[in-house]
């Protein structure tokens, strides 16, 4: 796969980078978690749907089920996100305390300098539970935190970082954090990370905080060089979403919607959308552009759906964040969308049967409208924007 010229990369004018779930591999934890030969598609491929018209089982089209210890599955991956304009995959990275979890993809594309495409590392700095939710709740493994493993970590992200196809912003090589509040001392950690780098004779890293856990936090506070403003923020649909029990508020707002239950937590994608912008701050930020959100791939009766997501809704999203970052500078025209591949939450560009190629078809127009005018919205976004309930 051959890399992008600097000239394409320029006419992108935004950098739109995908979160990339590295699970779709057996692992000997999972095994002993969750049963043998368990992946991401174990969950996927034994959802039911849930009511009338639900969209489950989620089933993938083009890539099939793959298995991302085939450099091929890797390799294909790379090529459809490059042919519609993703910059680069921020792979999720799972690090407790010295022992990661899931790094056989990352190790590999390290070791054998494939695909040519750019990517990035995220911590998922979370404990794992049985619930699926980062809780407490029979953990399976702990996060914990001291000086020495930050350095430890350190030393094994700049190993990392000095790849070639990594993802930088001003020269800086971009390390996300997705929970900074659950640091013990966030700003020892981040000057850790720094010393560390320089140390080894790397650039300072680019530290972006997450506020997942903390909306409205700017992360320059807690020791971070920018935010990234995650959603979905499910935290905007109320209580009931993270209540399982049978409740008349969910009984009313299912029947609504032609659904007779009041334990299922269904709620409209147009309008978590119009809530979550409310939320959206003022300070400088990375947007997170959410392709959509439906778990029961995971939790049942008991997961969080947002009904009548679309490519058109999606691509109105898109094109809004785009736009809101174009006054920055190049480096800093940063838009990451949530998520290339996360199939048990609903949330995925990759192909599937019902949609086929339209979300990233979406994601492919924004781009080409922003390279062309500098202007990635139109009549039809902001018609399809005002047409949703």
């Amino acid at each position: 796969m051959e890399a992008r010229s600097s000239d394409h990369r320029d006419r992108q004018i935004a950098r739109l980078i995908a979160f990339h779930l590295p699970q779709f591999h057996p692992t000997a934890e999972n095994d002993r978690w969750w049963g043998k030969g368990f992946t991401e598609w174990t969950n996927v491929a034994k959802a039911r749907p849930l009511f009338r018209g639900h969209d489950q089982p989620r089933l993938p089209a083009d890539l099939g089920y793959y298995d991302l210890r085939l450099p091929e599955a890797r390799a294909a991956q790379a090529e459809l996100a490059q042919s519609y304009g993703i910059e680069g995959f921020c792979y999720w990275h799972y690090w407790f305390h010295g022992h990661r979890l899931l790094e056989r993809p990352v190790d590999e594309l390290l070791g054998s300098g494939e695909p040519n495409f750019p990517f990035c590392l995220a911590w998922a700095n979370e404990s794992w539970s049985r619930s699926w939710l980062g809780d407490n709740r029979e953990v399976l493994i702990e996060q914990s935190y001291s000086d020495e493993d930050d350095r430890t970590h350190a030393r094994w992200l700049a190993r990392a970082c000095a790849d070639p196809r990594y993802i930088r912003v001003h020269g800086r090589p971009m390390i996300v954090v997705y929970k900074p509040i659950a640091l013990p001392d966030s700003r020892r950690t981040t000057d850790i990370f720094r010393s560390e780098f320089i140390r080894l004779g790397l650039p300072e890293p680019y530290l972006v905080g997450i506020d997942a856990h903390r909306p409205m936090t700017d992360m320059r506070e807690l020791g971070f060089d920018m935010t990234e403003h995650h959603e979905p923020q499910l935290g905007v649909l109320g209580p009931d979403a993270f209540n399982d029990a049978a409740l008349r508020t969910k009984f009313r707002r299912n029947l609504r919607q032609g659904i007779m239950s009041p334990t299922l937590k269904v709620y409209s994608y147009a309008k978590a959308t119009r809530l979550m912008a409310r939320l959206r701050p003022a300070f400088p930020h990375f947007p997170c552009c959410f392709v959509g959100w439906d778990n029961t791939a995971r939790r049942g009766r008991h997961a969080i759906v947002l009904v009548n997501s679309t490519p058109e809704l999606f691509r109105g999203q898109l094109a809004l964040m785009v736009k809101s970052v174009l006054h920055k500078a190049r480096e800093e025209r940063v838009v990451f969308i949530n998520a290339w591949n996360e199939w048990a939450e609903g949330m995925y560009l990759e192909p599937d049967s019902r949609f086929g190629h339209q979300y990233l078809e979406a994601v492919q127009s924004v781009t080409r409208a922003t390279a062309k005018s500098g202007e990635p919205l139109d009549h039809q976004v902001h018609s399809s924007l005002r047409r949703t309930a």
